[in-house]
């Protein structure tokens, strides 16, 4: 699926309308250049399994935040700070999944991409216009 947003609240809109098509550990990887709007699109999953919107912010300094409450719990990852591919590893993401959905904000760091993830790029375009690509996995579609 591609579609083509507006806004910030467009991109969260995209999130929020994958959200029931998700279960427990699913993972959500998120390639997109810096300010492309890959925490709006995190913050609309949010509101779509049920965690209020505004809780949710980039987790750049503190690398994983967990947001329960919802349909199914929220674990919200960014690897921007990360260099080293033994600190990815260090982090455990593997054994959050069971829990809940782990979104992975610059996952193009990690050292070995979950296989079955949603990929999602969100790039630029003129202004506030970004294109979103969404891929399922197959036993998703």
């Amino acid at each position: 699926m591609i579609r083509e947003t507006i806004s910030e609240s467009d991109t969260a809109d995209v999130g929020r309308a994958l959200a029931p098509r998700l279960s427990a550990g699913d993972v959500i990887l998120l390639y997109g250049d810096l300010g492309a709007g890959k925490t709006a699109f995190v913050r609309g999953l949010a509101e779509g399994l049920g965690v209020a919107g505004e809780e949710v912010s980039s987790p750049t300094f503190t690398i994983v935040q967990e947001y329960r409450g919802g349909r199914l719990t929220l674990f919200h990852a960014d690897l921007y700070r990360l260099d080293d591919p033994r600190e990815i590893d260090d982090l455990g993401l593997d054994e959050l999944t069971a829990d809940g959905v782990l979104a992975i904000e610059w996952a193009e760091k990690m050292p070995r991409p979950a296989a079955a993830a949603v990929v999602v790029r969100i790039t630029h375009g003129d202004g506030d216009v970004r294109t979103v690509s969404l891929t399922m996995p197959q036993a998703q579609q």
